[in-house]
């Protein structure tokens, strides 16, 4: 399974669409992919599902340039919940903002489970929305 994140990028929050249209996302802004306050570079990413007491279910996104622990997971403002992880959300309500998040995130993994289960490989690739 591949999926496509296309951006949209602001100064105070970077905000997508992951086709096979699932959900929005909203991320942090680019900030040259510095650790902690950037979103994830454009390029194309194997996912894996994950399961923690914190979080339950959710997903890693695998082999980002110099970064570790990038996950796709719950929130709905970017700047005050994440670290240069990936929310999706079920609408965007400004740049790095959206609403529903946790509804976007169940709906994700239902998407995502039948190829987790059937241990598919599972693919993220992310570029900028082109004009």
């Amino acid at each position: 399974m591949n999926l496509l994140l296309v951006r949209e990028y602001f100064p105070t929050g970077t905000n997508g669409t992951l086709w096979v249209e699932v959900c929005k996302t909203i991320e942090l802004p680019w900030q040259n992919n510095q650790h902690n306050v950037s979103c994830v570079p454009e390029e194309r990413y194997a996912l894996q599902r994950r399961v923690t007491t914190k979080r339950g279910v959710h997903f890693l996104v695998r082999d980002v340039r110099n970064r570790d622990a990038i996950l796709i997971h719950p929130a709905n403002d970017a700047l005050r919940e994440l670290r240069g992880c990936i929310a999706p959300v079920r609408y965007t309500t400004g740049p790095g903002r959206g609403l529903q998040s946790r509804d976007a995130m169940q709906h994700l993994r239902a998407v995502l489970a039948p190829a987790f289960d059937h241990d598919e490989d599972v693919f993220l690739t992310i570029k900028s929305e082109t004009k």
